[in-house]
C-alpha cells in the first residue's frame, strides 16, 4: 500500500472542511509545491511534451500523480512521463481550457481541477511582493501571527535547499512608526533572493493571510542586524544544499522560467 502522502493529507483535510477556505488553500499550495508526474501521449523530445488527454466530466484532462508507483498503477503498463513541479503544471495549462486529474483512481487524494482552478491557481503563483523602501528601527518578538502561517512558511522554507543558511521571523517598527513583521534572510545566495521573496508571499496567501502583512529583508550573518534579528526572532534553519554528486541533469520544466513546450 502506498505510503500517505502531503497531497493526500492536505487533501483529507479539504475534504473534512469543505467550508473552511484555509483547508482549500492549503491543499492548492501543496499542489503547487509537489513534484507530479504528468502522463504522456509519448517519449519527450527535448522540451517538448505531448500530455495524454482525457475527455471527462465537461472538460478535458491530463492526469498527474504525487509518485511514479502511483502512476504505473493507473496505467498498468510502462507509460512515458514527465516529473513537473505542480507550479510548472498549471502554468503550463493555464488558459488551455485543460482540467488536472490528480491520482484518479489510486489515492485518497483522488481528484478533479476544472480548467477555471487550475486558471486560479497559475495567477496565484504569479503574484509577486511588493518592494518598499523604509528603515527598521528596531526588533521585537513576533506576535500575534496566527500558526497557520507560521507552518506555512515552515513547510515553504523545507523545500529551499541551500538558498540561504536560515531565517529569523521579529516583529519590527520602522522610522515611519509603522509596525509589522518580517522574515529576515542570512546569507541568501544572491540570485534566489526574488524566489524566496515570492515564497514569503505565496506563504501568506495559501495561509489566506492578506498581503503585505509580513515583510521580507535579506542580510549577511557579519551584518550587526543578523545578530539583532537572532536575538529577537523565531529561528527557521533552511536545509543545506545536495552534494555536488547528488545533482542530476534537469529534467524538462525542472526550471520554472523555462517550461517545457506542449505539443
Amino acid at each position: 500500500m502506498t505510503n500517505e502522502t502531503p497531497l493526500d493529507i492536505a487533501h483529507a483535510l479539504m475534504q473534512a472542511h469543505p467550508s473552511d477556505d484555509a483547508a482549500r488553500l492549503r491543499f492548492y499550495e501543496r499542489l503547487a509545491d509537489a513534484e507530479l508526474f504528468l502522463l504522456l501521449s509519448k517519449e519527450a523530445e527535448g522540451e517538448n511534451i505531448a500530455p495524454e488527454v482525457f475527455d471527462l466530466s465537461d472538460h478535458s484532462f491530463v492526469l498527474v500523480f504525487d509518485t511514479e508507483e502511483r502512476l504505473a498503477e493507473f496505467v498498468g503498463k510502462p507509460a512515458p512521463y514527465a516529473g513537473l513541479s505542480g507550479r510548472i503544471v498549471a502554468s503550463m495549462l493555464a488558459g488551455q481550457g485543460i482540467g488536472l486529474g490528480v491520482n484518479l483512481e489510486v489515492a485518497p487524494s483522488s481528484i478533479l481541477i476544472p480548467p477555471e482552478a487550475l486558471g486560479w491557481l497559475a495567477e496565484t503563483l504569479t503574484h509577486a511582493p511588493d518592494q518598499v523602501e523604509a528603515h527598521v528601527q528596531g526588533f521585537t518578538p513576533p506576535a500575534g501571527l496566527p500558526e497557520t502561517l507560521i507552518t506555512a512558511l515552515d513547510a515553504k522554507l523545507s523545500t529551499a535547499a541551500g538558498l540561504a543558511q536560515s531565517a529569523y521571523l521579529v516583529g519590527t517598527t520602522y522610522d515611519n512608526g509603522t509596525q509589522s513583521h518580517m522574515l529576515g534572510f542570512i546569507d541568501a545566495i544572491d540570485a534566489a533572493q526574488t524566489a524566496l521573496a515570492k515564497a514569503v508571499s505565496e506563504a501568506l496567501t495559501f495561509s489566506g493571510i492578506e498581503a503585505g502583512a509580513l515583510d521580507v529583508g535579506f542580510f549577511s550573518a557579519s551584518d550587526p542586524v543578523a545578530a539583532q534579528l537572532a536575538r529577537s526572532g523565531l529561528r527557521f534553519d533552511l536545509p543545506k544544499a545536495p552534494k555536488q554528486d547528488d545533482y542530476q541533469r534537469p529534467a524538462p520544466g525542472s526550471d520554472p522560467d523555462a517550461p517545457p513546450i506542449l505539443k
